[in-house]
């Protein structure tokens, strides 16, 4: 299986940086959804791995985020592909649960429901805690400079002599514009 992980906000939608909380507040950053329907056209399953805390905290409600996601999930299918799954941490911060990124329980659940194993496959986000998942599972670490992208970057270590290629805990973490650069960086290390 071919599979690739992608955080929500800040890497598929826009975010606002005070909770993204219904469906008309969710807003695909350019290029985003057709980048999803490249990679499923290339044979990849995509899978959305989000904290939304913003339902521990009382931002949104549980149909909130299904329209939000129904949204997303519409978009993707107009483009003529489709999402493996969304996979959410509905905790806050302070619940100690084992699903919220930086921890890896997301991807753990990922890997249970398809069957398969993370580790050297694709995880691309916009913050340190999403590629702080990735470290821990053994996935390969991208990270679009949209949302959170550009801050993240700044906290990682410059490979000298590769423009685009960063280090965190002694992984190379590749550094691309957004979603759709993230695509065909994945889908040309696949051929």
């Amino acid at each position: 299986m071919k599979l690739v992980i992608l955080d929500r906000d800040g890497v598929i939608n826009q975010d606002t940086g005070d909770f993204v909380r219904n469906a008309d507040e969710w807003q695909p950053i350019p290029g985003s959804i057709a980048a999803i329907a490249r990679l499923h056209q290339a044979g990849f399953t995509v899978v959305v791995a989000t904290n939304q805390s913003g339902l521990a905290r009382g931002h949104f409600d549980l149909d909130d985020l299904e329209a939000m996601h129904a949204k997303l999930t519409q978009l993707v299918e107009a483009e003529g592909a489709e999402l493996g799954a969304i996979f959410y941490c509905p905790h806050g911060p302070d619940d100690n649960c084992k699903c919220r990124k930086p921890l890896p329980g997301l991807v753990d659940a990922i890997e249970a429901e398809f069957n398969t194993s993370a580790e050297g496959v694709a995880l691309v986000g916009d913050s340190l805690r999403d590629l702080q998942t990735g470290l821990a599972k053994g996935c390969r670490l991208i990270l679009v400079e949209t949302g959170n992208g550009a801050t993240t970057r700044a906290q990682l270590d410059h490979t000298p002599g590769a423009d685009a290629e960063f280090c965190l805990a002694g992984q190379t973490v590749t550094v691309v514009a957004d979603l759709t650069a993230a695509a065909e960086l994945i889908i040309k290390q696949d051929a």
